[in-house]
């Protein structure tokens, strides 16, 4: 059965018209005869959206219970049976009641999907998975209802449906959205201008994105090479130099000017072997383009012009950007340089911007330079030195008057050191060659003959061979220290960067990976292992494409001790770059044993953390647990005792003692066992709407009527939190400042509002703590001072900060002014979210 199609309509906000839309669509494909039916779509009491419903067949709702109440949610089953053409589910991120079919219902969805049944559905941005944070960066709300960015992006069909900030606040004055009661907490909230400005954007950059895969989609399937100038995408060309943060700064404003520009910086590097770039530069550029929202990419490449050009033109760029060239005027006597080169061949489609630097003109760097004959430059050599000195000769004897046999040897001369500037010593050597022949044939007397006649003439030619096979092997030899001191320093920042790491301990083998591919200009790099030698061989950490899985298959393999070696695939390197490359390898696996001695360590961390915590349970149970125990026991034996005959009081005052032990016992186990869920990672918060005026006044029920002062406003927003565990949070933070305030003083517990927060403030006139022993006290088992061990077991603080911190909220102490310690327990205000009830719901806009 072939798939079915989603289609989703996607919103920046609730009430833009999402459901309404999804609702129209459904009443078009009816008229056009479509079977069409309702699974699930909450109209949320907008008269506008319900009055669409009519005409439309509604499948029936399953019913669940839970917690005492009924909810309604989607009844795949019934839909299923239903079998329709397309079906109208609302609400895509929604999580399903527990006891449901599925968790979420873009899973429903996905059942929908592979049984056939076309489905359309509607998702707000904020509720996407990768916006999480950013949404919570612009609201101040985490949003808990969620659906993964891959189920949407595999939607069939994605229609924006937008609405201005104002024209949606309109609507929501209007009451088109929520219930009159509802309309000043949602505007002064979450529908803030500012708030749906953001959220709009969001939305608009989404989809444009998804526009450009679709876009790019389409012209690998069409092998469109043409720039289609459909968003600006802009390439800067980096050389390792320093104006590299330069260019990638002037390209990041160029890409500002433009909605949705997309900055791509790349370094081409040669494919012989090491290149000839910084590391530390590039190293440096690579974070400034990706803080600047950029991409960075290493290409490999002989022909620099020609693979700057085939890489914008593969990404469908329509700017680049290159910095002017260092050369010095004599140097384009080589060639027009590589900005000149890409600004002829970019074509109409490709602006190419040449953007003036400091060390413009002021020459090529050492590193820089030519670390070899290029094989053009070789090329033009032998053309120099073969075709030049029959130019030369044909110019000589045929076109320009007798000058000389002298003046001709210096002309033939002149030639032979441009053949050996440009392609080293054998051209230089042939240049020589032909040259001494012609000389001797057109311009020796006899001429028209390899004889010699005069001696004289002899000598003039010998030394003129001398002078160029000189000259060739000091051009030659030039070029080849040039080359050395090239690869010298090249290695000699590779390394010193390696050692840098090495001290600092910084780079992950990850990073250290990507930096021997794009250093050896390999396609990819993977560090492999195995235990023993007929083990098989394991991967620890690879980057690039079809990384080896076994030595043999890589194009380089370098052995680490008996049982790790570093294989490389794309080409074979030179024996000189194999140095470096061990480097590379040792230093490979140095960071694979540092990373995971540092997982031992954390885990050996845990253990001891672990064990600390056994111990002092164990101590605990050994005294302070065996204490009210003790008296317990006392007490009950000396009412079943038959010798002593206890009168009424005695009675009442032995049953006072058991009362209190047991209390007292009830409240240790209490801590001991919510610090064990803690430390074990069970705890899991219930998160909702909660009164503080109700919560707080219950967690005074450990502490004497008389020894607090309550101070909650009744004005106070809703908070988010636990309601379970924000009592249990109070109730140890109050009783912990009872047993400290000196006798008579009253511990004062009040509330107040604060941007996004609500702060319990807990006030005493105790001893205080002081400043170095603030954190210490929130540890599990650290009592203050000289305490006894019968005031308790040192826990209430640290479980009111675990139970704090689950909730979301922090708690910090403080001093009092006047003496004495301030603990301030701040929660967050409940925003407008989806509530339980799908009745309710204009009361919610947050989840």
């Amino acid at each position: 059965m072939a798939r079915g199609k989603l289609r989703i309509y996607l919103g920046a906000a609730p009430g833009v018209g999402k459901t309404y839309a999804m609702l129209s669509e459904a009443h078009r494909r009816i008229e056009r005869g479509t079977d069409c039916v309702v699974a699930f779509v909450e109209h949320h009491h907008r008269p506008r959206t319900e009055v669409m419903l009519h005409g439309l067949e509604q499948i029936a709702r399953t019913e669940i219970e839970y917690r005492g109440g009924t909810f309604t949610e989607m009844d795949v089953d019934a839909v299923l049976r239903r079998a329709p053409a397309v079906a109208l589910v609302d609400e895509l991120a929604h999580s399903n009641i527990p006891g449901s079919r599925n968790t979420k219902r873009w899973q429903d969805v996905e059942e929908l999907l592979a049984a056939g049944v076309d489905v359309v559905s509607t998702v707000n941005i904020q509720h996407l998975e990768s916006l999480g944070d950013v949404v919570e960066s612009i609201t101040g709300v985490r949003q808990r209802e969620t659906v993964p960015d891959e189920v949407v992006r595999r939607a069939d069909q994605i229609e924006l449906v937008d609405m201005s900030p104002e024209a949606l606040r309109r609507r929501m004055a209007h009451g088109n959205i929520y219930k009159p009661d509802k309309v000043d907490a949602a505007l002064s909230n979450y529908f803030r201008p500012g708030n749906l400005t953001a959220l709009r954007e969001l939305a608009l950059l989404w989809v444009a994105d998804r526009v450009d895969e679709y876009l790019t989609e389409y012209r690998n399937e069409h092998q469109v090479s043409a720039i289609w100038g459909s968003r600006e995408r802009i390439v800067v060309g980096l050389t390792g130099g320093p104006e590299g943060s330069t260019l990638i700064r002037r390209a990041a404003r160029l890409a500002e000017k433009g909605a949705g520009g997309e900055v791509l910086a790349v370094y081409i590097s040669r494919s012989d072997g090491l290149t000839a770039a910084s590391p530390k530069e590039l190293a440096d550029q690579r974070t400034l383009v990706e803080d600047l929202g950029g991409s960075f990419h290493h290409v490999v490449g002989d022909d620099i012009p020609v693979a700057l050009l085939d890489f914008a033109r593969g990404v469908n760029a329509t700017q680049i950007v290159l910095g002017v060239s260092r050369r010095r005027s004599w140097q384009y006597v080589f060639g027009p340089g590589v900005g000149a080169t890409v600004a002829r061949e970019s074509g109409p489609d490709l602006d190419v911007h040449l953007i003036t630097h400091d060390e413009a003109g002021k020459g090529r760097l050492p590193a820089a330079r030519s670390a070899r004959l290029g094989r053009s430059r070789v090329i033009w050599g032998w053309l120099v030195g073969v075709l030049g000195p029959a130019l030369l000769t044909w110019l000589l004897a045929g076109v320009t008057p007798d000058v000389g046999l002298a003046n001709d040897m210096l002309l033939f001369l002149t030639l032979t050191v441009a053949a050996a500037l440009l392609g080293g010593l054998f051209p230089a050597l042939a240049s020589a060659v032909v040259g001494s022949l012609l000389l001797n044939w057109f311009f020796t007397p006899p001429v028209h003959t390899l004889t010699i006649a005069d001696p004289k003439n002899i000598v003039a030619i010998a030394i003129f061979v001398g002078v160029a096979v000189s000259v060739a092997s000091v051009v030659d030899l030039a070029a080849r220290r040039t080359h050395q001191a090239a690869r010298l320093r090249a290695e000699s920042e590779i390394l010193s960067f390696l050692a840098g790491n090495v001290l600092r301990g910084e780079t992950t083998l990850e990073a250290l990976l990507e930096r021997v591919r794009e250093t050896f200009g390999m396609e990819s790099v993977a560090l492999l292992e195995r235990s023993g030698e007929t083990d098989p061989w394991t991967c620890a950490g690879s980057v690039g494409s079809e990384p080896a899985r076994i030595p043999d298959d890589a194009d380089v393999d370098v052995p680490v001790g008996d049982h790790m070696a570093l294989s490389l695939r794309g080409r074979v390197l030179p024996a000189a770059d194999r140095r470096v490359l061990a480097a590379f390898a040792a230093q490979a696996a140095v960071v694979l044993d540092r990373q995971r001695l540092r997982r031992e360590a954390d885990r050996a961390k845990e253990l001891a953390e672990g064990n600390r915590i056994r111990t002092a349970l164990l101590a605990a149970v050994s005294h302070d647990l065996r204490t009210p125990l003790a008296g317990i026991k006392a007490a009950v034996s000396s009412l079943r005792s038959d010798d002593v005959e206890w009168s009424e009081e005695d009675q009442a005052e032995l049953l006072e003692a058991i009362e209190e032990g047991a209390d007292r016992l009830d409240h240790l186990v209490g801590n001991l066992l919510d610090m064990s869920r803690l430390q074990t990672g069970t705890v899991t918060p219930i998160i909702r709407e909660t009164d503080l005026d109700e919560v707080v006044p219950m967690a005074l029920g450990g502490v004497p009527e008389d020894s607090v002062e309550l101070d909650i406003p009744e004005t106070l927003p809703m908070v988010h939190v636990d309601r379970g565990l924000l009592e249990r949070a109070v109730a140890n933070v109050v009783e912990n400042a009872v047993k400290y305030s000196p006798p008579g003083e009253k511990v004062l517990v009040s509330a107040s509002a604060l941007g996004d927060r609500v702060e319990v403030r807990v006030v005493d006139r105790g001893p205080g703590v002081p400043d170095e022993a603030r954190s210490r006290i929130f540890e599990p088992f650290q009592r203050y001072g000289d305490s006894p061990r019968g005031v308790g077991v040192g826990l209430g603080l640290a479980v009111a900060r675990g139970f704090t911190e689950a909730i979301g909220g922090t708690l910090d102490a403080e001093d009092t002014p006047g003496g004495g310690l301030t603990m301030v327990l701040a929660v967050r205000t409940a925003p407008q979210r989806r509530p339980e009830r799908p009745e309710d719901l204009p009361a919610a806009v947050m989840s």
